[in-house]
């Protein structure tokens, strides 16, 4: 009998759960296929992480690094040097990565130098914002990767242009949307609605949904104050739930920044919770890549409050409008899209929901196995 492909699944913060959920359980789907989790711990928190493994099902981890949180620096060393014995120990043919935080580039570093082959998964994003840490990630994860997994025909060219070969670039789909579709289903059974007072009867009242947790829109109580000045003007028409990252809520306490009644600050949800209150929304405001793909699936007008974006599929072909950060156009877009002028926008090729099926057949496809013994 052939031996197994051993590949070494990395997670590391909470974004990353609904991109390996799918990967997991399509691997789990194919006994040649030994599959390891490593959640590096770079958010651990039960709001941020435990809860997403329990309702997506994913399983618990093989091994946990536990880094805990830390300057980009110290995480970034911290992750390389514990999962360094790991490699040796487990001796993977492939490590998969995905998105593009600290733990994707830590990993990917670590792995290279040992010769272990790698897959990045949501490769050649590009935002071309250099003071974005993400962005350094991105770049730098996809000059090392063996496999590049892309989710939009732009992120081909990109990767190109940096030299990439055109055989190691493989345009499979969106692995977010396999999870959003997946369980939305579940999601629409939340009882989030009924619990935050959003449900009229049998059906839902217009609402809006923030969420912000980039360093500059959060980091600078003048400029949260800013945002939030607009945002005012939206929940003066509608309530806008707002899920608020622990460390935005340090900010707004120690700034003494006020708000609007309707601005309801919330603690963070789970994936099942936030998804239903995506899928009902009127409207979303954000700061994060991942929510402009899942609205862009889910047909819900979004506004991106940064001046720039490394999903630009959103914009040309989804729901996603790029607003920046002016507060008096970010009150025109909501105003106008309330009134009926948002985006309608389509969904992207290839976002059907199979992603994680396509890139696991490249993968037994193309992955030598058993080189470390």
């Amino acid at each position: 009998m052939s031996q197994r492909l051993k590949i070494l699944n990395i997670v590391g913060a909470r974004p990353n759960l609904p991109k390996i959920a799918p990967l997991m359980r399509e691997m789990q789907l194919h006994p040649e296929i030994d599959p390891i989790l490593v959640h590096t711990g770079q958010h651990y928190d039960e709001k941020l992480s435990d809860i997403f493994f329990r309702q997506m099902g994913i399983p618990a981890p093989h091994v946990n690094l536990e880094v805990g949180s830390g300057s980009h620096a110290s995480q970034t060393a911290e992750i390389l040097k514990r999962i360094e014995p790991v490699l040796l120990e487990r001796k993977p043919d492939l490590v998969l990565v995905v998105g593009d935080v600290n733990s994707t580039i830590a990993v990917s570093l670590a792995a290279v130098k040992l010769g272990i082959r790698v897959a990045h998964v949501e490769a050649g994003l590009r935002s071309f914002d250099r003071t974005m840490p993400e962005e350094i990630n991105r770049i730098l994860t996809d000059a090392l990767a063996d496999y590049l997994f892309v989710t939009e025909e732009d992120a081909i060219g990109h990767l190109l242009k940096e030299g990439r070969p055109r055989e190691a670039i493989h345009f499979v789909g969106n692995v977010m949307i396999d999870s959003l579709r997946h369980f939305l289903p579940v999601a629409q059974e939340s009882a989030i609605g009924d619990e935050l007072g959003l449900k009229n009867g049998a059906g839902w009242r217009p609402f809006g949904v923030l969420t912000l947790h980039r360093p500059s829109n959060v980091d600078s109580t003048e400029k949260l104050s800013q945002l939030l000045g607009a945002i005012d003007a939206v929940a003066a028409e509608m309530p806008v739930i707002f899920p608020v990252h622990p460390r935005t809520q340090q900010i707004l306490t120690r700034g003494g920044i006020t708000h609007h009644p309707q601005l309801r600050l919330i603690a963070p949800v789970g994936y099942l919770d936030f998804l239903c209150l995506l899928s009902k929304a009127s409207l979303v405001l954000t700061d994060s890549g991942g929510i402009q793909e899942e609205t862009t699936a889910l047909g819900v007008p979004c506004l991106t409050l940064r001046e720039n974006t490394e999903r630009p599929i959103t914009i040309s072909e989804g729901t996603n409008l790029l607003v920046g950060t002016d507060p008096a156009k970010i009150v025109a877009a909501a105003h106008a899209t309330l009134a009926g002028k948002g985006k309608a926008g389509r969904i992207p090729p290839l976002w059907d929901g199979h992603a994680a099926q396509r890139i696991v057949e490249i993968l037994l496809r193309q992955v030598p196995r058993g080189k470390a013994s």
